[in-house]
């Protein structure tokens, strides 16, 4: 388990996870009309595997800027959510 953590294998299976869950919500609004559409679930997403990536980055020891790459990839999702959210 140390390895997981210390390669960033555990953050590429959290990201296959939650393209799963992405892929399962599509299909359920697809068929249900139910749920989050999928313009609405991209941000999220975007900005969720954004912060792991950053995670995933400082886990292998990468240097700061492209930690702050990915933070500031996942401020420009979670900013593109607020903005579907309030308009």
């Amino acid at each position: 388990m140390t390895e997981a953590f210390a390669s960033g294998r555990i953050i590429d299976v959290i990201i296959l996870l939650m393209w799963l869950e992405a892929a399962l919500l599509w299909l359920w609004h697809r068929r249900t009309g139910k749920g989050l559409a999928p313009r609405v679930i991209l941000p999220i997403l975007l900005s969720g595997m954004a912060l792991m990536l950053a995670v995933r980055a400082a886990l292998v020891g990468a240097d700061w800027p492209s930690i702050a790459f990915w933070l500031l990839c996942g401020l420009f999702a979670h900013l593109l959510d607020l903005r579907q959210r309030l308009s």
